[in-house]
């Protein structure tokens, strides 16, 4: 089985759209569609990761078509990375990760985008402003000149 019959059976698997999968990995949805045809265009070994993470199959299977396909439940959980290791402890907030866990990958960048946004109103920042240090000032104000003083 060659790579790219390995890539179309790891999406179809993970019952992924060329779409949705070219999303999940962050690339044109026209990369995986040259990845899983005969025009011999391979990911780079990044994409093939996160390919393997996103689909939940063994990267070595997906790369070299030995070991089993998908990944068994001690390693899949073992790759399941978390959140900057902080512990959910409020209920409310809870919610919010089952929420996004539960919904669809091509609606995951919005939800986010969304709450970003009710954040950043609730703060009164605009999304401009919100990347800068508090102590830095959003612009500099225009020096008055002085009378009789020239440009």
């Amino acid at each position: 089985m060659t790579q790219q019959s390995r890539i179309r059976l790891a999406r179809r698997h993970a019952g992924l759209s060329q779409m949705q999968l070219a999303t999940a990995v962050q690339v044109q949805r026209s990369a995986v569609s040259h990845w899983e045809s005969s025009q011999l265009k391979n990911p780079s070994v990044t994409h093939l990761r996160a390919i393997a993470m996103v689909t939940g199959v063994q990267f070595e299977w997906l790369v070299t078509g030995r070991g089993a396909m998908v990944l068994c439940d001690e390693v899949r959980m073992d790759s399941v990375p978390t959140a900057d290791a902080l512990l959910v402890e409020e209920p409310i907030e809870l919610r919010l990760v089952h929420a996004f866990r539960n919904a669809p990958p091509q609606s995951r960048v919005s939800l986010v985008e969304i709450v970003e946004q009710l954040a950043l109103q609730r703060t009164g920042r605009s999304r401009d402003n919100a990347s800068r240090p508090a102590t830095q000032p959003a612009s500099t104000p225009a020096r008055t000149r002085e009378p009789g003083e020239t440009v």
